[in-house]
């Protein structure tokens, strides 16, 4: 059985809930991701913040991302999947979250992310083509 550990990007950072988007934005940039994991000061994941996100709900908005925080995209129970769950496991979470990344847990702590790359570098074609198919739905 193929974990989500086994295929997962290992070593996600997160960036804080109080931090703000250009802090998160920054990071983005110097981590070359899409999205970030938003950790709580008591360390527990409180959601997930993209790239999309700073630009569509909160500058087309007209917010100010030196002012808004990080926090306020972590609204309710973050989507994830737990490290040692299998791998279809996690494929069918992402496509009934229509999500592209999924935070990796074991057990409260963030140990990576998946994403739809790490599918498509280690699933066959066939298990890629379905996952991205039913997320883009």
């Amino acid at each position: 059985m193929t974990t989500a550990r086994d295929i997962m990007t290992p070593g996600a950072e997160c960036v804080g809930e109080r931090d703000t988007l250009v802090d998160a934005a920054r990071r983005m940039r110097d981590l070359d991701v899409g999205a970030l994991p938003i950790c709580g000061e008591d360390g527990r994941l409180k959601g997930v913040v993209t790239d999309r996100d700073i630009v569509v709900k909160a500058l087309a908005e007209g917010q100010d991302p030196t002012t808004v925080e990080a926090g306020t995209f972590g609204q309710g129970k973050p989507v994830t999947i737990g490290a040692d769950d299998d791998v279809r496991e996690a494929l069918r979470t992402m496509e009934e979250h229509q999500v592209r990344r999924l935070p990796v847990i074991d057990g409260h702590d963030l140990v990576g992310m998946l994403s739809q790359a790490d599918v498509a570098r280690r699933l066959s074609a066939t298990e890629t083509g379905e996952t991205v198919a039913g997320i883009s739905e």
